[in-house]
């Protein structure tokens, strides 16, 4: 089995938020789900270009992306589009 991939405290809470929120698509309508599929995947493909050392652009959009979460995870949102 190989190692485990080491990150840095950074790159944990990217790789984190990006799994909640499809933990909080999954609790959308299952017709909407592929929606908020794309919608995720489009936001951080969106940003991928950011140098990993650039430590303040990343903070910033983990905060931006936080909020989104918070908004999106909303029960009265039932769907995005892309």
């Amino acid at each position: 089995m190989p190692a485990p991939v080491r990150r840095s405290g950074l790159q944990q809470e990217v790789v984190n938020l990006y799994r909640q929120c499809f933990r909080a698509a999954r609790l959308k309508p299952e017709a909407n789900r592929p929606h908020f599929h794309a919608f995720i995947r489009m936001q951080f493909r969106k940003h991928s270009d950011v140098k990993q050392r650039d430590f303040s652009t990343i903070e910033y959009l983990l905060r931006i992306g936080k909020r989104q979460l918070d908004t999106y995870s909303s029960p009265g949102i039932q769907d995005v589009t892309v």
